[in-house]
């Protein structure tokens, strides 16, 4: 009777964590409460708890930190687990399939900087946040295609996240070469011993998964410290963490498996809420609507809206044309037009890249206000395309 009892229970809870739907309603609520919160008479402690400092060991950050660079390590972690089992043996396990979304990425990233640029130009302050706009928020673009994307193939997510993958790695590129303070060689030097020893371990054919999660914690410190965006650490663990054999795959005891089985309702229903909350709480006190014809919330809002969209089709056309890659399965031209739509989400990456390159407090407000304004527009966008696609099918 109690085991039935128990059985009962532990398959409700199961079919109540496999519906994505609660994740993103999770997401989107706390987001919204994070952004209501901030512009309420609770704002100025709501920025008070984000800012509070936490140390832990060797690692002194604030909330907000902890949640960026900690929290979202783990979601990086298992969008990095997906894309490698799909490249070893799924969707994305010939060179032109990940080739598509590395060109579509390329062209999402440059035709935003230059539509930034071309309004900027002349305006030396303005030109620091030139690239704001080359930003996507994996997290709310993934969330968005999900709730705007019913019906879709596996297909059509993995081509997103490995089209934002791509699109973070050149974001957290940029931040380094162009933004960093400078980056920590000796930190550095101890993230590739770290990263060494998991390649061997794998190599090694080391299965069990401790191991990997106690020095995949040593390369996070490393990396945080370094001055690269700590973020990367995740995508770096995942690409060492064991697949095993078919037949281990199949049954559902691969390290890799086990891994992604167990982060999924610790991403969707802990850390993407949390993240959501601590990161839609952008303050526009001070600003109206009018300031978006100003040339930096104009560029930004233009560049993630009208950019994202033009250079991430543009350039899958063109490789789809040439030759250079082919389509996802099940996956048409009209359905990667509002993939594209949806990459101009920049959100969070667009405002810590902007909190980089303006230290004037009037320039950052009002990039946060074309931050929000070319997200909003592109997901709204790129819901309704999703929609009327799907009706047309």
């Amino acid at each position: 009777m109690i085991k039935s009892l128990v059985r009962h229970v532990h398959y409700r809870v199961e079919r109540f964590l496999a519906l994505d739907n609660w994740g993103e309603i999770l997401l989107l609520t706390l987001s919204v409460a994070g952004l209501a919160v901030a512009n309420s008479a609770w704002g100025p402690g709501y920025f008070h708890l984000l800012h509070l400092p936490l140390g832990v060991g060797p690692v002194a950050l604030s909330v907000e930190q902890w949640v960026n660079d900690l929290l979202m390590a783990l979601f990086f972690l298992l969008v990095g687990l997906e894309i490698k089992r799909e490249m070893v043996g799924g969707d994305l396990s010939s060179p032109a399939q990940i080739a598509l979304p590395g060109i579509a990425a390329l062209g999402g990233v440059l035709f935003p900087v230059l539509i930034y640029v071309a309004i900027n130009r002349g305006h030396a302050d303005a030109l620091a946040g030139w690239a704001t706009p080359a930003a996507t928020d994996i997290a709310f673009a993934l969330a968005a295609l999900s709730a705007f994307g019913r019906g879709l193939p596996r297909s059509a997510f993995l081509f997103l996240s490995s089209l934002a993958i791509f699109d973070d790695l050149a974001a957290i590129l940029i931040i380094a070469l162009f933004y960093s303070g400078g980056l920590s060689w000796p930190d550095l030097g101890l993230a590739t011993g770290a990263l060494a020893v998991l390649v061997g371990m794998n190599r090694l054919g080391v299965r069990r998964l401790t191991p990997y999660l106690v020095v995949g914690l040593a390369l996070w410190v490393a990396v945080l410290r370094s001055g690269v965006h700590a973020t990367m650490a995740g995508v770096l663990l995942a690409l060492t963490i064991p697949l095993g054999s078919e037949e281990d795959e199949a049954a559902g005891r691969s390290p890799l498996h086990r891994l992604e089985g167990g982060l999924h309702p610790v991403v969707y229903f802990g850390v993407l809420p949390l993240f959501g909350f601590a990161n839609a709480g952008v303050s526009f006190q001070g600003l109206d609507w009018t300031n978006l014809l100003d040339p930096v919330p104009l560029g930004i809002a233009l560049g993630l809206f009208v950019g994202k969209q033009l250079g991430v089709f543009t350039f899958t056309l063109a490789a789809l044309r040439l030759g250079l890659a082919r389509l996802p399965a099940q996956v048409d031209l009209r359905t990667l037009y509002g993939i594209g739509l949806l990459c101009g989400i920049g959100f969070t990456m667009s405002l810590f890249i902007a909190g980089l390159a303006f230290p004037n407090a009037g320039l950052a407000s009002e990039a946060k206000l074309g931050v929000f304004t070319g997200s909003l527009l592109s997901a709204l966008g790129g819901g309704l395309w999703l929609a009327l696609a799907r009706r047309g099918r």
